[in-house]
């Protein structure tokens, strides 16, 4: 899953797929929209390069007192990110979401109020864990990678009756450089940004996959006898050609 899409916040302007040695793979759609190849590696050195030029907001859209979507009212297409998922147990949180959230008005600012506290009371340290970690996990360690913070935020936010879904993709400015985790809560009658692992809302978000949580925005899946790649390179830049 390594082909961005266009959507409000981003714009691709181009692209290049390669795959060495070459093989044909099978596009198809997802049920969260994201574009997906499917295909069948080869024996041997296999290679999957990917360049995209892609035009982004500067800046992160924010909403303050934004209003709460009551659930009757959400569209269809939204209402999968209300349900507990496999690494965001939303069924254990709202007692917690509840004071978190107290004094501050339903919608967006709940949600900025549940960024704000991920950033006070849980430690992002990168680096800390290699396999996806449930938000009850999150919570009881008080740290964790920007996936982690993101479970954490999304069950949070679903316990509330806040649609939430994880993004994954690449931030700008990123160190170092590598794909990067956040959040996306339903408010206002469309989905903003959130992000516990960044202190400040900027601009420079590339999104690559959309899902209730980990399990769905893998980058890549493999079946078989397990294969691990032996070099990975990620690179973001400003471009002045596009």
């Amino acid at each position: 899953m390594l082909r961005p899409r266009s959507g409000a916040q981003q714009w691709i302007a181009s692209e290049e797929y390669i795959l060495s040695p070459s093989v044909s793979p099978v596009e198809f759609t997802d049920d969260f929209g994201n574009l997906c190849q499917r295909l069948v590696a080869p024996p041997g050195d296999f290679m999957v390069s990917t360049t995209a030029k892609i035009m982004t907001s500067d800046d992160v859209d924010v909403a303050h007192g934004g209003e709460f979507i009551s659930v009757q009212n959400l569209p269809d297409s939204v209402l999968k990110y209300l349900l507990p998922s496999r690494y965001c147990e939303s069924d254990c949180f709202n007692d917690m979401a509840t004071e978190i959230t107290q004094n501050h008005y339903p919608g967006y600012d709940q949600v900025l109020a549940i960024e704000q506290w991920l950033q006070k009371s849980i430690r992002f340290e990168p680096g800390s864990s290699s396999f996806p970690v449930s938000a009850i996990e999150v919570n009881k360690n008080r740290f964790g990678v920007c996936r982690d913070l993101s479970h954490l935020g999304i069950a949070l936010c679903r316990s509330l009756s806040i649609p939430a879904r994880m993004v994954v993709g690449y931030f700008y400015t990123l160190e170092p450089m590598e794909l990067h985790a956040w959040f996306e809560a339903y408010v206002a009658g469309r989905w903003y940004t959130f992000d516990a692992a960044q202190l400040e809302k900027k601009g420079g978000y590339v999104s690559i996959g959309y899902g209730r949580d980990a399990a769905d925005v893998a980058i890549y899946n493999q079946f078989g006898p397990p294969i691990f790649p032996y070099e990975e390179s990620v690179q973001v830049m400003l471009s002045d050609d596009i």
